[in-house]
């Protein structure tokens, strides 16, 4: 054979084996380069209780592998934290953000129960903060010299990577308020005038339930007009206090939660150490106004007392007063996340917003007063809003506890979980079905006698449910029978002696209180 054509064979069989690699090439970058145009699933953007329960299922899923969640509320994302980067494609693929950190959730709370164990200084709390996968201590003011030694020794024998210490300018402290009074600015904000019918609100004194007084002075019936759900209740009751209302009990003042249901018996939640302020609780300073026993209160460890109202047939509106004439209905509970935001409500700053920074919180108020399970806030609140309601949308979320400073400096807020509330009471949000309508119920002229609320020389109390400061001696308005609303009525327009301008202030000043539920969610006096 010649040299050329040996040649041209050689030049065919490369020819054909490099055609064979090419193809064989291909076929294995084919499907790389098909890989390479998946991308993950977008994050999905979810409400604070779709992220729950999706939350749930992923820690179902990851077990031990688990470290926290938390919600990303500027996009509506779900941050699950885990332990490897398998966990975090299998959290991807379910739609949440996976972050990959070194602190698993067992460890976290085995750190945080040493520093309970090592570390119970009076004016400490602490929280598992999902967002940095530490523990954050904080130490208010009064945790100095050796108590803030014990502190750090505990505290430096964990690590920089478990826990972060910072300072609180406040002072832990349960928001419990003393005998000095009414709600100062609190939702509807008007305090006892002392010995005037006019209140410091500018005029009428608020009702138990709700609205001031009809023009001319008159009392509002105690079944109609105003009360602090937005309306009368059905069956001719009236809605009576809501989340947030002011309640008396002894010496101290607190919040009403969230009124409840125990086997169809009404009930409301405060705080712990509220119900062991007092046994007996009344929507008034004076205790005109009967509201309801403590049946169960449990203080410290947790925080959390029930109340159940006198008044077997009371049907108390499922609602927080929003301290601008509104309400916000509640119809379920909701367990709390880092990052939810939330609002909260108290009878003396009224209502205020923040965000859950941290779960499963402890704090120590001193005295051997030390709750745990609690959830972090940096919502503000003052004494006298101890008990008071913090929600999300329409869902239960906590009963104010206590923290550090107040709603002009900021500070620390700690909540009592509802739903550990609700679970060790056997209690179910709501009050019997009542219904708070404007107009609803049928209240007669025995539902309210404007003179049983009216009061106006003795102080300026409205003494009766939904009644509100009339003149001295002349709150005469009985409700119409069916009307559920307060009727000036003949001979009551005189304001009487020192009355002060009985119409500027009020919620609800229009003559005869046309419209029961305008007005309504005054703060008790």
């Amino acid at each position: 054979m010649s040299h050329r054509h040996v040649n041209k064979r050689l030049r065919t069989g490369a020819i054909a084996t490099a055609g064979v690699a090419a193809v064989a090439a291909a076929a294995i970058l084919l499907p790389n380069a098909n890989a390479s145009t998946d991308q993950p699933a977008a994050p999905k953007t979810l409400s604070a209780h779709s992220a729950t329960q999706l939350a749930t299922s992923l820690k179902a899923d990851l077990g031990d592998q688990s470290a926290g969640w938390y919600l990303d509320s500027s996009n509506g994302h779900l941050v699950m934290n885990v332990l490897s980067e398998d966990d975090a494609a299998s959290v991807k693929a379910k739609g949440a953000v996976a972050k990959v950190v070194h602190n698993s959730m067992t460890a976290l709370k085995s750190g945080a129960k040493t520093l309970r164990e090592t570390a119970a200084v009076p004016g400490t709390a602490w929280a598992i903060d999902p967002k940095t996968n530490k523990i954050v201590v904080t130490a208010d003011r009064t945790v100095t010299g050796a108590k803030m030694a014990t502190l750090s020794k505990a505290t430096n024998g964990m690590g920089d990577g478990m826990v972060t210490v910072k300072r609180s300018q406040g002072e832990f402290k349960r928001y419990d308020g003393g005998d000095a009074g009414s709600a100062a600015g609190g939702a509807g904000g008007a305090g006892d005038a002392a010995g005037g019918a006019g209140d410091s609100a500018g005029g009428a004194g608020d009702a138990a339930g709700g609205a001031g007084d009809a023009s001319g002075g008159a009392g509002d019936a105690a079944g109609g007009a105003g009360d602090g759900g937005g309306g009368a209740g059905d069956g001719g009751q009236a809605a009576g206090p809501i989340g947030g209302s002011a309640i008396f009990g002894g010496n101290a003042r607190c919040s009403l939660g969230f009124n409840v249901t125990v086997k169809g018996a009404p009930a409301f939640l405060t705080a712990g150490h509220c119900g062991n302020d007092s046994k007996t609780w009344t929507a008034d300073q004076g205790g005109g106004q009967p509201l309801g026993t403590v049946a169960d209160s449990k203080f410290p460890k947790t925080d959390f007392a029930l109340v159940t109202y006198d008044d077997t047939a009371a049907k108390p509106q499922s609602a927080v007063d929003l301290g601008n004439g509104s309400t916000q209905e509640i119809a379920k509970a909701a367990e709390a996340a880092v990052g939810m935001k939330v609002q909260r409500s108290g009878s003396t700053t009224g209502l205020h917003d923040g965000t859950v920074t941290g779960l499963d919180a402890t704090v120590n108020y001193g005295n051997g007063d030390i709750v745990n399970g609690l959830i972090q806030t940096d919502v503000c609140a003052e004494p006298g809003d101890s008990g008071g309601a913090m929600f999300s949308d329409d869902s239960a979320v906590g009963l104010t506890s206590g923290g550090s400073g107040d709603c002009t400096a900021g500070g620390e807020t700690f909540f009592q979980p509802v739903t550990d509330a609700l679970k060790a009471t056997g209690a179910e949000i709501g009050a019997g079905g009542g219904d708070a309508g404007a107009g609803g119920g049928d209240n007669g002229a025995a539902g309210g006698n404007g003179a049983a609320g009216g009061n106006g020389a003795g102080g300026g109390n409205g003494a009766a449910a939904g009644g509100g400061n009339a003149g001295a001696g002349n709150g005469a308005g009985n409700a119409g029978a069916g009307n559920g609303a307060g009727n000036a009525g003949a001979g009551a327009g005189d304001p009487g002696a020192g009355a002060e301008d009985p119409g500027t202030g009020a919620q609800d000043p229009g003559a005869g209180a046309q419209d029961p539920g305008a007005g309504g969610g005054d703060a008790l006096n």
